[in-house]
């Protein structure tokens, strides 16, 4: 009888469920133009199960009754309906005004933009989405005022530099501060071997939310001792309340190098090294006597057909794939984002590659109504397959020297020819491996409560740990060789690890619906640990035997350990008044320990203040001003970036006969403290015509002191030079920025433009001059009266017209052909006049064009490379092909002197090979495809999109522009954080960028 009585009330109770569960349809529609809202979310609240409106605003979801159905999408207000017996919901959702406010990532918060005092600019996802690069800094290149992004250069995983309203420090760091989801990360090239490699090339670009750039003191002093060269914030995709949400990405594409400068072929390259040799008195005889012997070519060279074109041989057809998966979604009570990425970008340099593995997990998540937690977790696994460093002949684009007459392989077509003028680089690829791997995990836990509604406590634990392994092999064929012929192996490690505890109290509240305050109190304590290892071996079995394990003899080995904690608290205080008087106020307190106990702490105060007048009633009344805001700061930045243990007297190692011993390395000063930086801003922000056109207007003037120099020191001293606080420098400049909506409707047109003008002054140096790097080679310099990096050396005058000499200027303003008569002066400037860019968005129905062009004008760039390329035959060296335009005869006119071998005629370093490195450039052109809703609801996918994109298309140099490539900044003399901030616009054989077009496609269910 019981089972019997069971079995009814299980059937009762199946059926009842049954019967309360009903498929509901309907449609969500705007309340003000009664149209549907496409890709709105309609989910059962506390669950997961829900659906997307179609392009109509159309949904059908299954729910029982009594259950809570919200309607949700960004810019409306939410809404939610109890199920009933009802089976059609047709909903109307109405716009949010607040959701609809723009919203700015500032120092440990966010504001509505409409209420920052301070210099901000950002760019968000929508921006740089499927942009073809490895790191997000070119994906904004161009995009902000005051914001000038370069790349190191075309190799892929390379650094770049960044530079904020211009350069503030001679010795200390130039570039920003990074933030990424409140960590303070690791950001300078953590490599030991070549150029300086990336370490945010380790986060996806797609993985980015917003950036946020603090440019002024107002906005950045709240990051106090680190912010004087501004502060880059970076958020990351989290998840969002609403139905589930997956997006698939894929992209692929091939590049190739944006310039070529041009050789010589064979007939030309004889041509004139038989004319340069002729010229210093070779007999014929003695002519190909020098070709057959320095060359080494047989005897029959001159009957032979080899042209060999070496530029082509250097660069490859490079490759881009990239995958992207992520998941989002959640409730009121849990959110959660997932994704990872694959990327895998080939270099234009022959064996240049950058693949990168990531993943990412955010969760958040509200316990009760007082507590709320989560966290961010990021892994990534990149692996660099680089190419050489510029100053060697290891480097492939080096191989531009190789005459045209000697073969690249020998007759198989595999073997390289070592028979070479210099070596033969292409061997590098077969014989030779260069990688870095690297291991980065960026994590974050919080935690915040609630004290009282107005008043909130959060709590953030943050670490970043970067593992970098350096390998490097050099086999029996290649230029390693020299120093092992048996094969020469290295491996070395950077391990860098940053712990940083963030605590806050966040106070918010609005008084009488007039009178608004927030304030933020807090402290945070950051500890980095580096530690670095080294070893080398030598003599290997065979070149199939690479590892250190293998070799019989371990040449070298080292270890190294440094690390510094920053102690800091802040405050900021907002107070609006009315809804149109701002006032800001914000102070940091940093203590560091690489200062002195006399100087370790540091105040860092600023304020600013704002009016949006467009409240003003009798600014209401003018219907063509939608806003207006004034608004004005000033505040002092701190730059304390410089090595550990900076004001301490240090003691090295010393073996002598096998003896270990101790030398002093750095000289003591006790009194040595933070750059600081006092700067003013002043910004004017207009909104015409409803907001159809919005124009920003900067101004701001940033006065450093106290710079922080190695003075040099008499040798009885014991110490070469002393770190000191002295010298003073400048930056002020003007920044402009504009938008306007063209054309709304079915077809829109949407234009963005900026550009930002800085001037750089070094004001004070107590008459010292800072002269790094090799002086036969660079001329940047630091004086006082002069922007910091000018070009100093020796004015070219041209060509004598007479006898074909190189002429040069004098003190007197005349001309000489004595090089060492010349007088040395200013011939160049590596800062630009200004930078900028310009984007144009259309839109009509499914389809979307962006075009973007990015420019700088005004600085100049050394060519180093010049007296060996470009130097009319002075050796055997093969030559650009303006070259053919020189001096033959009495008469001629021309900027290339008589071809005279190893004489020296105009090769010297001068004017000559300074060029203007103006540049206008096609940077992106997207052209997408957005399928039909009410195609893809029939397959039951939420949005699809199929694009082509293409990259540095089309580039403007200046007239006398002969290089590679005008963007770059210097590799190779970067030995000192002082040579990096000096030695600018500096091309030693530097990679062009590569030209990329790229197709892909984008699902999202």
């Amino acid at each position: 009888m019981k089972k019997i009585l069971l079995s009814i009330l299980l059937v009762f109770g199946f059926g009842l469920a049954v019967a309360q569960a009903q498929t509901i349809s309907g449609r969500v529609t705007d309340a003000d133009s009664k149209e549907g809202i496409p890709g709105a979310s309609v989910f059962i609240k506390g669950t997961t199960t829900g659906t997307i409106t179609d392009a109509d605003g159309k949904y059908t979801l299954t729910a029982t009754s009594g259950a809570l159905v919200v309607y949700q999408i960004l810019g409306y207000k939410t809404q939610e309906i109890t199920v009933g017996g009802q089976t059609t919901l047709d909903i109307i959702l109405a716009a949010d005004a607040e959701a609809l406010k723009e919203i700015v990532v500032v120092g440990y918060g966010t504001q509505e933009k409409r209420d920052v005092t301070g210099s901000i600019v950002s760019v968000k996802a929508e921006d740089i989405k499927n942009i073809p690069v490895p790191s997000f800094e070119s994906a904004i290149q161009g995009r902000m005022t005051g914001v000038q992004v370069t790349s190191g250069s075309g190799k892929v995983g390379q650094g770049f530099s960044i530079r904020v309203r211009g350069s503030s420090s001679l010795t200390g760091s130039n570039e920003p501060l990074y933030v990424v989801d409140g960590i303070i990360v690791t950001s300078g090239g953590a490599n030991q071997n070549d150029d300086n490699l990336n370490p945010l090339a380790d986060i996806p670009t797609n993985d980015i939310e917003s950036i946020d750039v603090l440019k002024d003191a107002a906005a950045a002093a709240i990051y106090g001792s680190r912010a004087s060269n501004g502060v880059v914030i970076i958020t990351t995709k989290k998840g969002k309340a609403g139905a589930g949400k997956i997006n698939i990405g894929y992209s692929t594409g091939v590049g190739s190098a944006t310039r070529k400068r041009g050789f010589l072929n064979r007939a030309e390259y004889i041509d004139l090294f038989s004319e340069s040799l002729a010229n210093v008195g070779y007999t014929p005889t003695e002519i190909n006597d020098a070709f057959e012997g320095d060359l080494g070519l047989s005897s029959n060279w001159r009957n032979e057909t080899t042209d060999v074109n070496w530029e082509d041989k250097a660069f490859q057809r490079s490759t881009v794939q990239q995958f992207d998966l992520n998941a989002s979604g959640g409730n009121e009570k849990i959110r959660y984002y997932a994704g990872g990425s694959y990327t895998n970008q080939g270099g234009i340099m022959a064996g240049n590659r950058f693949e990168r593995f990531s993943s990412r997990l955010s969760l958040d998540g509200k316990i009760n109504d007082k507590v709320s937690v989560g966290g961010s977790f990021m892994l990534s696994r990149t692996k660099n397959f680089r190419a050489a460093g510029d100053n060697g002949f290891n480097n492939q684009l080096q191989l531009v020297a190789m005459p045209p007459l000697q073969e690249a392989y020998l007759a198989d077509g595999v073997t390289t020819n070592l028979n070479t003028l210099y070596y033969n680089a292409l061997t590098e690829l077969t014989d030779a491996k260069n990688t870095a791997v690297s291991f980065r995990n960026l994590s974050t836990l919080y935690a915040t409560y609630q004290i009282i509604p107005s008043l909130t406590f959060r709590s953030d634990l943050a670490l970043d740990l970067l593992h970098l392994a350096e390998e490097t092999y050099n086999g029996r064929r290649t230029q390693g060789n020299t120093q092992a012929p048996e094969g020469i192996g290295t491996y070395s490690t950077s391990l860098i690890t940053n712990y940083t505890l963030t605590n806050t109290l966040a106070y918010n509240k609005t008084f009488n619906e007039t009178h608004k305050v927030e304030a933020l109190l807090g402290m945070s304590y950051q500890d980095t640990d580096e530690n670095y290892s080294s070893l080398e071996g030598r003599i290997f079995p065979s070149d199939d035997f690479t590892k250190i394990a293998s070799a019989a003899d371990i040449t070298a080995g080292s270890t190294s350990r440094t690390g510094s904690r920053f102690d800091s608290y802040f405050l900021r205080g907002n107070y609006k008044f009315k809804d149109k008087y701002l006032v800001s106020l914000s102070g940091r307190v940093d203590g560091s320990s690489r200062f002195g106990p006399s100087n370790r702490y540091g105040f860092f105060p600023a304020g600013s203040v704002g009016w949006i007048a467009s409240e003003e009633e009798f600014i209401k009344n003018i219907d063509m001003i939608s806003f207006l805001k004034v608004r004005m700061g000033y505040g002092v930045t701190g730059n304390g970036d410089i090595a550990d243990f900076g004001y301490k007297g240090l003691y090295g190692s010393n073996a002598y006969l096998n003896q270990a011993g101790t030398l002093p390395s750095q000289a003591p000063n006790d009194n040595l403290k933070w750059e600081t930086t006092y700067q003013f801003d002043s910004g004017l922000e207009i909104g015409l015509f409803k907001d159809r056109v919005s124009l920003s207007l900067d101004y701001y003037n940033k006065n450093t002191r106290d710079l922080l120099l190695n003075i040099p020191e008499p040798l009885t001293s014991g110490y070469a030079s002393r770190l000191v606080n002295v010298g003073k420098m400048k930056n002020h400049g003007f920044e402009i920025a504009l938008n306007t909506r063209n054309l709304v409707g079915d077809f829109k047109w949407n234009t963005s433009f900026n550009i930002s003008f800085n001037r750089n002054k070094v004001v004070d140096l107590q008459g010292q001059r800072i002269t790094p790097g090799n002086r036969n080679r660079t001329l940047n310099e630091a004086r006082e009266g002069q922007p910091i990096g000018v070009l100093f050396g020796v004015k070219y005058a041209g060509v004598n017209p007479t006898n074909g000499d190189a002429i040069y200027y004098n003190a007197s303003g005349d001309t000489t052909s004595v090089y060492n008569n010349a007088l040395r002066q200013v011939i160049g400037d590596p800062n630009p006049k200004f930078t900028g860019g310009l984007t144009n968005t259309l839109s009509y129905k499914g389809f979307d064009l962006s075009i973007f062009a990015q420019f700088v004008y005004g600085n100049d760039i050394y060519n180093m490379a010049g007296g060996f390329m470009s130097a009319n035959g002075d050796y055997w060296d093969n030559q650009t092909k303006d070259q053919l335009n020189r001096w033959k005869k009495p008469g001629d006119v021309t900027q290339v002197p008589q071809a005279r071998f190893d004489e020296q005629n105009g090769t010297r370093i001068s004017s000559r090979y300074v060029y203007d490195g103006s540049y206008l450039r096609l940077k992106t052109a997207t052209l997408a495809y957005n399928l039909p809703k009410a195609w893809l609801t029939k397959v039951k996918i939420g949005s699809a999109r199929i694009y082509i994109t293409g990259q540095n298309l089309l580039t403007k140099v200046a007239k006398n522009f002969s290089g590679w490539d005008p963007e770059l900044s210097s590799g190779f003399t970067q030995t000192s954080s002082q040579n990096a901030n000096v030695i600018m616009g500096n091309d030693f054989y530097t990679p062009p960028q590569a030209r990329t077009i790229i197709f892909g496609f984008n699902i999202g269910f």
